[in-house]
């Protein structure tokens, strides 16, 4: 990342997705890190290594929001409530809903299985990837260390439908303030590249770039590339100091990206809360 190397400091706030955890992000993150710039990545309640853990970061200026598939969903809550914290919200082949129908309505769109988890009356809708899609839809182009891996660390997850159905709109005032960038993956077998095209096409995206030759776990087969998207997209955001407050989220070659021109057509979750002090 020798080309981003003395520019101006981010903060970069990295969500996972749905039955994932912080551990997702090992190779993205010392990238950032080696450029000068800030990296947190939390553990989602109920997912990753350590569940129970609240993150908290001394951060004085606005932070780039990055989430990964079912994360794109905490990064339209964290928008919605606190837009003035955030530089540029970048979702990387993740769920991105519009401000014209529900939040679930992209969820829906999708028709994803999920099945009962839990007992009686708490009984909830979860999903956990079992071992065919996890080789074949998600992590078909990474490496076989970083899906065995996975294997021994996925945990079953909510995808929040029935909540987030009942759930108001995000609105233009608030979540449609806020810069939007999407990363496409290519070759992503889960959220496949038309449905992404889709979600962009919906929603008024300020830029998209597009990752050739990446599964649904871009951060894994391509973790160079990815940070290099990144960086390129927070360094077009300036930074300003906000106030003391909290903000909730509920994750060495050229990038390879295809600029495409981006098109203008118009809860209960579980999160963490990080302090910006």
């Amino acid at each position: 990342m020798e080309d981003f190397v003395g520019c101006q400091k981010k903060h970069f706030i990295l969500i996972h997705g749905a039955s994932h955890g912080a551990w997702c992000w090992y190779k993205v993150k010392p990238l950032l890190e080696s450029s000068g710039h800030r990296d947190t990545t939390l553990d989602l309640a109920g997912a990753g290594i350590n569940p129970n853990s609240i993150e908290e970061c001394n951060q004085t200026k606005k932070v780039t929001l990055v989430g990964h598939s079912l994360g794109g969903m905490n990064l339209a809550l964290a928008m919605e409530k606190f837009p003035e914290k955030i530089d540029v919200a970048v979702f990387l082949t993740a769920y991105m809903p519009d401000t014209k129908n529900q939040p679930s309505y992209v969820i829906e769109e999708l028709d994803t299985k999920s099945y009962p988890y839990g007992k009686s009356e708490l009984q909830l809708e979860a999903v956990l990837f079992g071992p065919k899609f996890l080789s074949l839809k998600l992590y078909q182009l990474s490496p076989v260390e970083d899906l065995a891996w996975a294997k021994s660390l996925l945990r079953p997850s909510s995808l929040f439908v029935h909540d987030l159905s009942k759930s108001k709109k995000f609105t233009e005032e608030r979540y449609g303030s806020v810069k939007l960038a999407f990363i496409l993956s290519s070759e992503d077998k889960d959220l496949l590249e038309e449905f992404q095209l889709w979600m962009i096409e919906n929603s008024p995206i300020d830029e998209v770039m597009e990752l050739k030759g990446t599964d649904h776990m871009a951060m894994l087969s391509r973790p160079q590339e990815v940070a290099r998207c990144l960086l390129k997209i927070a360094q077009k955001y300036s930074c300003s100091v906000i106030r003391n407050d909290y903000i909730c989220v509920t994750s060495l070659l050229p990038c390879q990206v295809t600029k495409i021109k981006p098109t203008n057509s118009a809860v209960l979750m579980l999160f963490c809360y990080i302090k910006l002090i």
